[in-house]
């Protein structure tokens, strides 16, 4: 970025346009094959995880025999129940099963739906990426701004004071921010839905909620990004060239430090899509996040393994997408290998 910025005018369009084409080839060139490999990764890494949750659930204590009959259930009951479930049988033998259904994507059904596990992800999956979606976008529209105040005014009072606010914003747990927003917005100045989704006025809690913390986290990394930019070379060169200050800041300095908060935001989003449990649970949203705590109360195998394929594959495909995404902020970056020298 500081190349483009120092370097000369071309005498001509045709170098530009050769330039060009060499980095469209350098961008594109090794993309499929990256792509793949990814994938390739990807594949294993879910195969490992669900092997891991697999294994890990059947060793946890507790028994969805139990928890589907309850405390009344006779050892009868019981061990009617397991049979129907498959839970009779060796480990190994369930798991030899569990793979021949998740080759046709079929993982079960759910103890406690009484419907196919995969169908019952997929529908409260929505819920979730709007959830998800919305927070992430609002904590981009506010904290890269903020991140750029502060960096603008690093080390004076006012810069101190939105730190220490902050400070304040990261420190605090969500659950206790999501339930003091309901008793200010939905108790003692009801204008807001408390929980569930009945309208779009009922996302801006949550919402808030999720925001407060990555608001928070995103602004100072931004903050530190833009501060170290700022003491870049290229920055004194342009200014006395002339360039506007703004352009310094929003073109040069905030494009050189985008991969690092493209980084940080891609992992927040693959988290919330993974579903914001406590916020969630708090708000009662009809998300992935209380689908998974009512699936761990119930014992609820086929659920809990079918939230973990739906959500693990989303977040494999967002940090896919952000990688993507490097070569475009920084033409340097080659895929697969890093910066170039």
């Amino acid at each position: 970025m500081a190349d483009q910025l120092l370097a000369p005018m071309p005498a001509s369009s045709a170098p530009a346009a050769t330039t060009q084409r060499g980095v469209l080839s350098r961008l594109v060139g090794p993309m499929p094959r990256y792509i793949l490999r990814r994938l390739g990764q990807s594949v294993l890494t879910v195969f490992l995880t669900l092997t891991t949750v697999f294994v890990l659930i059947r060793m946890a204590p507790g028994d969805p025999a139990y928890s589907l009959a309850g405390p009344l259930a006779s050892t009868e009951d019981l061990a009617r129940i397991r049979t129907d479930m498959g839970l009779d049988q060796s480990v190994f033998v369930q798991y030899l099963k569990y793979l021949q259904g998740l080759l046709h994507l079929d993982l079960g059904t759910s103890y406690s739906f009484q419907a196919p596990a995969f169908d019952v992800v997929l529908s409260r999956l929505p819920y979730t990426i709007t959830l998800a979606v919305s927070a992430i976008l609002l904590t981009t529209l506010v904290a890269i701004p903020l991140g750029v105040w502060m960096a603008r005014r690093a080390d004076t009072r006012r810069e101190l004071a939105a730190n220490a606010v902050t400070i304040a914003g990261q420190s605090m747990p969500d659950f206790w921010t999501g339930l003091m927003l309901i008793t200010v917005f939905a108790v003692l100045i009801p204008v807001l839905p408390p929980a569930g989704f009945t309208t779009w006025s009922s996302l801006i809690l949550p919402t808030v909620t999720i925001a407060v913390l990555q608001v928070a986290l995103i602004s100072r990394m931004v903050r530190r990004e833009m501060v170290g930019a700022f003491l870049s070379p290229y920055i004194t060169v342009g200014r006395a060239r002339g360039v506007s200050e703004r352009e310094l800041i929003w073109r040069y300095s905030l494009r050189n430090s985008a991969i690092p908060v493209l980084t940080a935001l891609g992992t927040r989003f693959a988290s919330m899509l993974n579903g914001v449990v406590v916020v969630e649970v708090v708000f009662a949203w009809p998300g992935v996040g209380s689908l998974v705590v009512r699936a761990l109360e119930t014992r609820d195998y086929p659920l809990i393994q079918a939230t973990v394929l739906v959500t693990a594959v989303l977040a494999i495909l967002v940090q896919l997408l952000v990688d993507l995404c490097y070569p475009l902020l920084d033409p340097r970056v080659r895929l697969g290998k890093g910066r170039s020298k």
